[in-house]
């Protein structure tokens, strides 16, 4: 615990340095898998998988949303009917 809390310690230094390298060594495989996938698509003419693919890179994450509907499906949004509909 005490090598946490002194941010000078070179050990926390190199375990930073080490995770942030193994990261980007993930993302690096992982987009070229993903570039190596699209150039497949695109020479065996799967033409809907290869502009998803590209729309999938353009967009980045999108994080989806989640509704919650009463009994006659009109949104429940005010607290205390969240409240009676969750209990």
């Amino acid at each position: 615990m005490p090598w946490l809390q002194d941010p000078n310690d070179n050990n926390l230094n190199n375990v930073r340095h080490e995770d942030s390298r193994h990261f980007r060594k993930k993302e690096k495989e992982y987009l070229k898998a993903k570039t190596d996938e699209l150039e497949t698509n695109s020479k065996i003419k799967k033409i809907r998988d290869w502009y998803r693919g590209i729309s999938d890179f353009k967009k980045g994450y999108q994080p989806g949303t989640n509704v919650a509907k009463g009994e006659k499906g009109d949104l429940v949004t005010d607290s205390h009917r969240l409240s009676q509909y969750f209990s």
